[in-house]
């Protein structure tokens, strides 16, 4: 068998960029080398973690020459827990390196420069993140329950008493969750939690890999009881979530959209934007871009549950909604009826797929919502050309895929009108972006 390289020594490395993982890039001799917790223009002491033949990779184990960017992470466990990667450079700086990597796919990919640049949509940089899966790992050697995020650059559990990210409630209740999994009979089958907060209400989903007893039941249950927390279980060889509390009462949380005067349902499993505060912002300003008038038929693709679709419908004749999943269909229609609104109408299709013989997609429309997922939306290209749509607003999650699509759309007769970041994952490398093309 082939041995591992053994490794170098600490090397003192001065760093010249960041990687789009968050990390600092260094070139010792000319070999690239990605350092967590490394900030450009800054020299550091570098222990290597790993070789390879191209590249090597390191964290750093003292600053000697600090960033004027670097701060204190707000969260103690930010050196180890993989949920964040960027809590030591400071807020303003992330959101400028954050609008260069938007600025720099869009010229790479698609050649495309905005006529302006929009003021970046920023909002709290803690406490804000409203959903997220969370491990839970039982250790036997030290008869310990572990409760968060995975360790960086490995699967392990993070051993954290607080999530600086998540709402407070569930930040600070890691734990509280860690002491219930380990007071449970089958606490070495429970495998994840994960959680979902609306404007009022949390849920908690339980995943077990084997039936729970009578005693670890009504223990996960009294546990949201005490908290007015609702409470679900996700047994591992059904599909189902289900609700064992509060018994009685629609399975739902809700949050508002008060600009538009609505206020939405959603159950903890589905899709939605995990800050609230943020997603509150984008929705009016991805409107104001539409300038949407009375008259209005606008398409809304990769829907989901109505976010844009039913603020569209308070402004628009009529918005029809397309999205992959039948069930977010039904939400949509479901979140219509709850704001009364008869003004819209969804349909589930693959929007990966060849839309011929798709009633939806023969129509006329004015304007055009999209907001797909990472893998961007391709294929959707040539429809949204055919529409006749005077203004596309095009909201990302990934702006590779945006700047691909957007050299698609210009050759379809559109160009580029404006673009900026939003700061939906702060102290992420995650960019969220939106643009505007007009014809």
């Amino acid at each position: 068998m082939a041995r591992r390289k053994p490794l170098p020594p600490p090397q003192e490395l001065v760093v010249e960029a960041l990687s789009h993982d968050g990390r600092g890039i260094a070139r010792p001799n000319g070999k690239t080398t990605f350092v967590d917790a490394a900030l450009p223009g800054e020299t550091v002491l570098c222990q290597y973690t790993m070789l390879h033949s191209k590249f090597d990779e390191g964290r750093t184990v003292e600053v000697r020459v600090a960033s004027g960017h670097r701060q204190t992470p707000p969260c103690a466990h930010a050196d180890r827990c993989g949920g964040c990667s960027l809590q030591h450079l400071d807020s303003d700086e992330q959101v400028r390196l954050k609008q260069v990597m938007l600025e720099e796919q869009l010229k790479h990919f698609g050649g495309l420069k905005p006529k302006r640049w929009l003021e970046p949509l920023r909002g709290p940089v803690t406490g804000y993140r409203s959903k997220a899966r969370l491990g839970v790992k039982y250790v036997e050697a030290r008869e310990q329950v572990l409760v968060g995020f995975r360790e960086k650059r490995n699967h392990f559990i993070a051993a954290i008493d607080a999530c600086a990210v998540l709402v407070p409630p569930l930040g600070a209740a890691l734990p509280d969750l860690a002491a219930l999994i380990g007071s449970l009979d089958g606490k070495r089958r429970i495998a994840q939690i994960e959680v979902a907060a609306g404007d009022d209400d949390i849920a908690l989903i339980f995943r077990h890999l084997d039936p729970l007893s009578d005693h670890d039941r009504q223990a996960l249950v009294g546990f949201c009881q005490q908290r007015g927390w609702h409470c679900y279980l996700q047994p591992d060889n059904e599909q189902s979530v289900h609700r064992v509390w509060p018994v009685d009462g629609e399975q739902r949380l809700f949050y508002s959209l008060p600009s538009a005067d609505l206020q939405l349902a959603f159950h903890p499993t589905d899709f939605t934007q995990v800050n609230a505060e943020i997603n509150r912002a984008m929705v009016p300003l991805a409107l104001e871009l539409l300038d949407v008038q009375a008259e209005h038929r606008v398409l809304d693709l990769f829907c989901g549950l109505g976010n844009f679709t039913l603020p569209l419908a308070r402004l628009a004749a009529h918005v029809t909604g397309v999205e992959g999943s039948q069930a977010m269909v039904e939400r949509g229609y479901e979140n219509a009826r709850r704001n009364g609104l008869s003004n819209v109408d969804f349909h589930a299709f693959d929007l990966t797929r060849d839309v011929a013989g798709q009633s939806w997609a023969t129509a006329r429309y004015d304007r055009i919502l999209v907001d797909p997922p990472r893998t961007g939306a391709l294929e959707m290209m040539p429809l949204l050309a055919k529409t006749g749509a005077k203004k596309v607003v095009y909201v990302s999650c990934n702006p590779a895929t945006l700047a691909r699509d957007a050299g698609e759309l210009v050759k379809h007769g559109y160009r580029l009108v404006a673009a900026g970041v939003m700061d939906m994952f702060p102290h992420t490398t995650h960019v969220e972006s939106i643009a505007l093309f007009e014809r």
